[in-house]
């Protein structure tokens, strides 16, 4: 059976660069409503980024590790005739900056020893470079999905 279709809540844009997508990385960074924290932790890495890459601006490094850490493929499990494939998929629009953000949180997650702001900082830095950890699943994904590109005739 079918549910009806998620509502697409419209948010407002971050208070102080004024963006949308930084808005929604404060919101996946919160945990258990704490929005001032997660706000708090994000300007706090924007402020490091600042002082770390003298060259660029934090927001031009924000979204350009976002931009690499976005995934083109994933895989998806299909059950056709009592097995199951690895079908490739093409990841579309907001899925595309979900998984890119996802990534990163837990990527700068696994950090040990610094605070969250010092972690997030360094893993969109490296991001931003095409390193990391982030940089390392997104290249699984789609190794993944390459390799099981033979299956993409079930896809819809």
């Amino acid at each position: 059976m079918r549910r009806k279709k998620s509502v697409k809540r419209d948010i407002s844009p971050d208070l102080k660069y004024q963006d949308l997508v930084l808005a929604r990385f404060i919101n996946s960074v919160m945990k258990g409503g704490k929005k001032s924290t997660a706000q708090r932790i994000i300007y706090n890495t924007l402020d490091l980024i600042a002082v770390k890459a003298k060259s660029k601006e934090p927001l031009e490094i924000f979204n350009k590790a976002m931009e690499n850490a976005s995934p083109l493929l994933e895989i998806k499990s299909k059950r056709v005739g009592g097995a199951n494939y690895q079908v490739p998929y093409e990841v579309k629009g907001r899925r595309k900056e979900a998984l890119a953000m996802r990534w990163l949180l837990e990527a700068a997650n696994k950090r040990k020893g610094r605070s969250m702001s010092e972690k997030l900082a360094l893993e969109l830095i490296e991001a931003s470079n095409g390193e990391g950890e982030a940089m390392k699943k997104k290249e699984n994904v789609r190794r993944m999905a390459e390799s099981n590109k033979a299956f993409a005739h079930f896809a819809r």
